[in-house]
Formats: structure tokens, sequence, C-alpha cells
């Protein structure tokens, strides 16, 4: 490659990464999941469209698909909240297993019977479209706001049922007979076990140095995290476990802990994240030939309805069963199983093994998503208001930036009062602080000054809190409490530190 030939490729990518972002605006008013915009960019790149690029090579899709979910995955712990996670961690990991198998179970019956595929080609089939995915599906209800058990289910869901699925499909794919199922299900709780642990122990390691390390840039923070949360994968890969479901616990424990300049990595993350799905959605889109998907639309039609109907129904039944969830929920839990990059990824892997008619397993698993995104992706919003599952919108947390400075033994925090947090109207001094704590300065309406304790803060305020070492946490917790509870904080929500009561 010359510097010339350089040039026109970074033009060409530059132009279409602007044109992908132009199109986040459109999917957010369609209410369509931007991932269909994005293929359907790489559609009109591809050999069918308007760029005629010819690509064919599946090999290359799997390994910068892979990449692109590891960060995926990545941003998307780093943006769970534990408190909403942790009273459903239970429901979420039967759902994200024996839910998984019972999907797989009913869709392969579907797809042997309704479309007469071969069991070897039914099961990967089922095990491909049994991954849901948390972009898809946020993307479409983050304007409907939803009880924090569904939320919390849905998001820690699609977090863990990457791993199991991988397995499967790969077992199902590969040369030889199907082992038995009692050592698939050992292999499974094998790698999950190793995969979890290994993502716990490196994101405590990575979480305990980055609060107690002062890099000399804020710029490296995020740097850092994201590089905790690739060892993670690796490490746990290598270590014959789920890297998936290692990345994936790493960064819950990253994006839970407090780390310095958090909005700066929180920032980066979302970046990168947008970054991979384009594009991982746009090479998708390219490998799809489009002419060759007409004889398959009618089976992928079949198979999306058994597993839409019946598959997905059936597993959050099975699954949620023990936990008395209402009918209600339920529902809603069912129809929002939307599937997104993971089953376009997953459809490669037979194709690498050379799996018999696993062309035509891509074109199906292609055509099922793309149909079944663009019904349910519209009408889940409809459907929670019909449900009346919407809920009254929570006061918006505050932003909060902790800069580390290390030779002083403190924190500088940078907080940003936001539109409904109910800061607004609190005294500085009904702040309630811990001692070593103190509001430095209050930036309003572009003007700074040194606040008294009688300053009544505003929203659009920015303050600057200094704190030492041993306070910092508390006093970030007590400005978030107050941020969510007002100057009652201590009756009515939370604690004086903060911490929510029962």
């Amino acid at each position: 490659m010359t510097v010339q030939h350089l040039n026109q490729l970074l033009l060409a990518c530059s132009l279409t990464l602007l044109l992908a972002v132009a199109a986040v605006r459109v999917s957010s008013r369609s209410g369509l999941p931007s991932l269909l915009v994005y293929m359907g960019i790489g559609i009109l790149l591809g050999a069918d469209g308007l760029g005629h690029i010819r690509f064919d090579s599946a090999e290359l899709t799997q390994l910068i698909g892979y990449a692109a979910l590891v960060v995926i995955l990545a941003e998307g712990g780093l943006g769970t909240k534990w408190k909403q996670v942790r009273p459903v961690l239970p429901s979420a990991a039967v759902l994200a297993t024996l839910g998984v198998a019972v999907s797989v179970g009913v869709t392969a019956v579907g797809a042997h019977y309704l479309v007469g595929l071969g069991w070897r080609q039914a099961l990967i089939v089922g095990a491909v479209v049994s991954s849901t995915d948390a972009a898809a599906v946020f993307s479409v209800l983050r304007r409907v706001p939803l009880p924090a058990r569904v939320t919390g289910t849905l998001e820690a869901e699609s977090g863990f049922n990457d791993a199991p699925v991988v397995i499967l499909v790969v077992a199902f794919s590969s040369t030889g007979p199907v082992e038995h199922w009692y050592v698939l299900i050992g292999e499974i709780a094998l790698e999950l076990a190793i995969g979890a642990a290994v993502g716990l122990a490196v994101g405590w390691l990575g979480s305990w140095g980055l609060k107690r390390v002062a890099l000399p840039a804020s710029g490296l923070y995020p740097i850092a995290v994201m590089a905790i949360a690739v060892t993670a994968y690796a490490a746990g890969a290598l270590a014959h476990g789920s890297g998936f479901l290692a990345v994936y616990l790493a960064s819950v424990l990253l994006g839970n802990a407090k780390l310095p300049h958090w909005p700066a990595i929180r920032s980066f993350a979302e970046g990168v994240g947008w970054i991979a799905q384009i594009g991982m959605f746009i090479l998708l889109g390219l490998l799809v030939t489009p002419h060759d998907l007409v004889d398959d639309v009618l089976p992928a039609v079949v198979i999306g309805l058994a597993l839409t109907m019946v598959a997905r129904p059936l597993s959050v039944l099975v699954s949620l069963l023990p936990f008395r969830v209402p009918w209600r929920e339920q529902t809603l839990m069912s129809w929002a199983g939307l599937r997104g990059a993971v089953p376009i990824i997953l459809a490669t892997i037979p194709m690498v093994n050379g799996v018999d008619a696993s062309g035509r397993i891509f074109n199906i698993v292609f055509v099922l998503v793309v149909v079944y995104t663009l019904v349910q992706g519209p009408t889940l919003p409809w459907l929670a208001r019909r449900l009346r599952l919407g809920e009254e919108q929570p006061a918006s947390d505050l932003g909060i930036e902790s800069a580390p400075l290390e030779r002083l033994r403190g924190h500088l925090l940078s907080v940003a009062i936001p539109e409904g947090s109910r800061m607004h109207g609190v005294e500085v001094n009904e702040l309630r602080l811990p001692a070593g704590s103190a509001v430095t300065l209050v930036v309003r309406d572009g003007q700074s000054f040194v606040p008294l304790p009688s300053t009544v803060l505003r929203r659009g305020d920015e303050l600057l809190v200094v704190a030492t070492d041993p306070v910092r946490e508390a006093a970030e917790r007590r400005l978030r409490a107050v941020g969510r509870g007002g100057k009652l904080a201590g009756w009515l929500h939370t604690d004086a530190d903060g911490v929510e009561g029962v």
C-alpha cells in the first residue's frame, strides 16, 4: 500500500464514519436500532450496492467481530449499575443459562420440522439466535422509563448469555459428532466458572490499582480502563474460560468502583463502543449478498416466528417461574429479546468451520435479525405503555469527576448539577459534607465565586469540592444522595453517607 492508497482509504473510512454518525439521528427519531442503518450502509457499499466492494472473508469478519464484541461488552459493563443489577442477578443468570437451553431446543425443533434443516444445522441456528443484544434493546427503550427489575434483568441477561451461546455454537460447528449433552453442560459450566473468576480478579485488581495510583494525565485513565477490560477477555480465553463473561464482569466492577475522571472514562468507552458497532455492522453488510437472500426469507420468517412467539416466551416463563415475576414484566421481557450483532457474528463460525449449508445458515440468521428487529424495535415502547410498565422519571444523577491530587493527598471533585437534580434549591451548608471536604468554588452562568454557607445551589451550577483521601468516597456518596433526595436525603431516601435506606 502506498501513501496515496492510504490517503484514499482514510478519506473513504472517514466519510463512511461521518455518514454512520449522521444516521444515528435518523435511527433515534424513527425508534429503530442503529444496527439496521449501519448494515444498510454496508450493503450499499457492497457488491450489489453503489460501492461495488466485493468482500467475502468470513474468517476476517469473525476476527473483527470478536474484537468488536469485546469492546461492546466492555462498554456495556462499564455502564451497568450494580445496585440495579444486584437484586435480579439470580433471575438473569437463570435466564442466560436455562433460558438459553430452552430457546435453543425449541427453535431447533422448529427449524428442523418447519423448515427442513438437518439437526446439526437446526441446532446451530437455534444456538446462534438465542443471544439477546442489550444495545438493540435499550436504543429503543431509552425513552420509556421501566421498572428497575425489568431493565436490570434484560441488561444482565444480555451480558451473561453471550458466553454459553458462543460455547454451544462452537461445539455444534465442530467437526465430528456432537458431544453428549451432559459433557457439553460440564464444559459450559467449567468455562463460565473460569471466565467469572478471571473477570472478577482482573476487575478488582484493576480498580484497586487505578484508585491508588495517580496517573500524570487524565487521558490515561480511559486507556487504562479499556486495557484492563481487554486483559480480562484475553486472560479468560487463554485460561480456557469464557473471555466474554470475563470482560463483562471486569467492566462491571470497574464501572462501579468510583474511579477518578469517571465522566472522561465513560465518554471514551461510549465513543470506542460506537466505533466498534459501526465498523462491525458495516462489515456484516459488506459480507452479505442481497440477491442470495431471496430464497431464505420465508425460512427465516418461519424460524423467527418459532423463536419470538414460542421459544422466547417459554424460556422466560420457565426461567422466571421461581422468582414470581409479574406476568406483565414477563410479557415485556419476552418481546424484548432483540437480536443484534452477536447472532450474525456467530453465524460466521460454521462458515469458517466448513459446516454443510453454512451459507444458508448465515443468510437465514441475517434475514431473521433484520426482519424481527424491524418488527420488535418500534413496538417495544408501545408495548411497555400498554402494559403500564412506565415509571416516573427519577431525579437526574449528578455528573461527578474526581481528579486525584497525589502530592496533596486529596481529590478535587468537579460536580455538575443537571436538569432534574434535587440539589436545586439546596444551600451549601445543607449538603452536610463529611469533615475533610468542602465546596470551594461555584461556577454559575460563566462566573465563578467562592460560596458562603448560605449560598443556594441551582441547576446548571458546577461545583469544585476538595476532599481528603479518607473521605473522598463518603463525600461523593453524600453529593449523589442529595442530588437524588434533596435537602431531606437523610430522612427520605439515604442516610448521611449517601447509602440507600431500606
